[in-house]
């Protein structure tokens, strides 16, 4: 059994920040469960273009207000309880009105130290190529 608290992961190598967001990792590939989750805080007043070519991500909104839009132009709504699982790889905006609380779950799942690379994305990596986190 894994056990472990989010206090646990705030301010380890698991708690990865970017200019727009910081995500402190949960689960990640090591730990054997198929996927890699995430509570993910998102800075007020900022967007954030992303686009996941190698991993399927769905999230789940527990904080805060924003707005998701995809390329062809439709826009959804973002408040607590709102999810949106990004199941055809969608390219999209993520517009934080106030700062954003997200749990979010990746497949395949992330191995630990990934941030947002040229393609707006995370790179696909083996856990070879990450140390362990604890």
């Amino acid at each position: 059994m894994i056990v472990r608290t989010l206090d646990e992961v705030n301010g380890s190598p698991r708690d990865v920040s970017a200019e727009t967001w910081r995500s402190r990792r949960l689960l990640l590939a090591h730990e054997g469960m198929g996927f890699s989750l995430h509570d993910t805080l998102i800075r007020a007043g900022t967007t954030t273009a992303m686009h996941y070519k190698h991993h399927l991500e769905a999230v789940y909104c527990i904080e805060g207000r924003g707005s998701v839009t995809t390329m062809d132009g439709t826009e959804y709504r973002i408040e607590p309880g709102t999810v949106y699982a990004l199941d055809q790889h969608e390219e999209h905006v993520l517009l934080a009105e106030t700062e954003l609380r997200l749990v979010c779950v990746f497949n395949p799942p992330l191995v630990g130290p990934e941030v947002h690379d040229d393609t707006r994305g995370y790179p696909l990596l083996e856990v070879a190529e990450a140390t362990p986190t604890p």
